[in-house]
């Protein structure tokens, strides 16, 4: 049984495990004479670049080599707790699946259902769990630039690779307001921007992005506006990854895209694997367009919820305000995956179509 782990005590791990600088002990330090640095004597004098910043860059373009970034779904135990031993098992398997990338606490994953406790625990299970095997990026946004500061800190104190920031949702701002938002975390290390409409109602035009693609730590953007926005920016040469399983093969192949944050590889990640890294391939495409689309009969992550329960990879627990797909839905997925390949799927028990009764709703948690 796992339990939870507090972020305070994911904190104090953090913070037992970074790297002491320089060889002078304590007690010696206290014999040390003080010496102001030469650049606050003489103006002109410039200091080298900090090693934080080198360590940003060469992250930065790490990340921006990850071709298939599993948006990874958090499962629950029936009293709406985290349930780490399925959400483990999953994201192994999307590592095995050839997932480059997982993006922990993001609409798939529910981030914002899950307090901000569990949410940086997550992330930092996540990093010990798996950061060796797999690139861990975590969504600590929010539409209060407060909120995001103090999250991103967090995040970044228990070992993310990189953030994950939407623009500022229900409460919008001015596009220079949304320029100022992005660039108080940016700072902070890796970020990749995240547009979709459709959640936070309000674009994020171009204009935005080429402001703050300027930002060293600007990763890229993963955008859900379509293929002809990606193409604006990968001819400008700004780094793109789409968020629309069903464009995603074109988006590479065509549009420029280093490939896709995607909800599809919690189920498939062996087949998007191979429709990101195995060149054009529009008869796999095709093959996988109804899945696709079943996926976004209702918002996400309703569809994938339901999906995994239905596998057995997770137990059929949803928290309000999500409900499983409805009964005709469900009947509609043991189709697709007996057309697909049960073997394509994850986990390694038979597909069923289960009953409402067989559903847990958490109203609180």
């Amino acid at each position: 049984m796992y339990s939870l782990k507090s972020y305070s005590a994911c904190l104090r791990e953090a913070t037992l495990q970074l790297p002491h600088f320089g060889g002078t002990s304590n007690r010696n330090r206290r014999n040390v004479r003080w010496c102001s640095p030469e650049a606050a004597i003489h103006q002109d004098f410039h200091l080298p670049m900090r090693n934080l910043e080198v360590k940003n860059r060469t992250l930065v373009e790490e990340i921006q080599s990850s071709r298939l970034m599993s948006a990874i779904k958090t499962p629950y135990l029936p009293d709406g707790r985290i349930d780490l031993e399925a959400y483990d098992a999953l994201v192994h398997m999307q590592i095995l699946g050839g997932a480059d990338s997982v993006l922990v606490g993001g609409s798939t994953g529910e981030g914002q259902l899950i307090s901000r406790e569990d949410h940086i625990m997550l992330i930092g299970h996540t990093v010990k769990s798996f950061g060796g095997l797999t690139k861990v990026i975590g969504y600590t946004g929010s539409n209060s630039t407060s909120e995001a500061i103090n999250a991103t800190e967090r995040g970044f104190a228990v070992g993310m690779l990189a953030t994950l920031h939407i623009n500022p949702f229900y409460c919008r701002t001015s596009m220079e307001g949304m320029v100022a938002h992005f660039e108080a975390v940016l700072p902070m290390g890796p970020t990749i921007i995240y547009n979709n409409p459709s959640r936070t109602g309000q674009d994020i035009p171009p204009a935005v992005v080429r402001t703050i693609a300027q930002n060293a730590n600007m990763v890229g953007i993963k955008e859900c506006v379509g293929n002809d926005r990606i193409k604006e920016y990968t001819d400008e040469g700004i780094v793109v990854w789409t968020g629309n399983d069903i464009e995603c093969h074109d988006a590479r192949w065509e549009f420029g895209a280093v490939g896709v944050a995607s909800i599809s590889c919690n189920l498939v990640p062996r087949l998007m694997w191979e429709l990101m890294f195995e060149g054009k391939n529009p008869s796999l495409n095709s093959k996988l367009t109804p899945l696709f689309k079943w996926l976004l009969y209702e918002p996400n992550p309703i569809g994938v919820n339901t999906a995994l329960a239905q596998l057995g990879v997770v137990k059929p627990v949803f928290r309000l305000p999500y409900l499983p797909l409805p009964r005709e839905r469900r009947v509609e997925f043991v189709s697709i995956v007996k057309q697909l390949g049960r073997e394509n799927f994850v986990g390694d028990r038979d597909v069923q179509v289960l009953e409402d009764d067989d559903f847990i709703v958490v109203p609180r948690y």
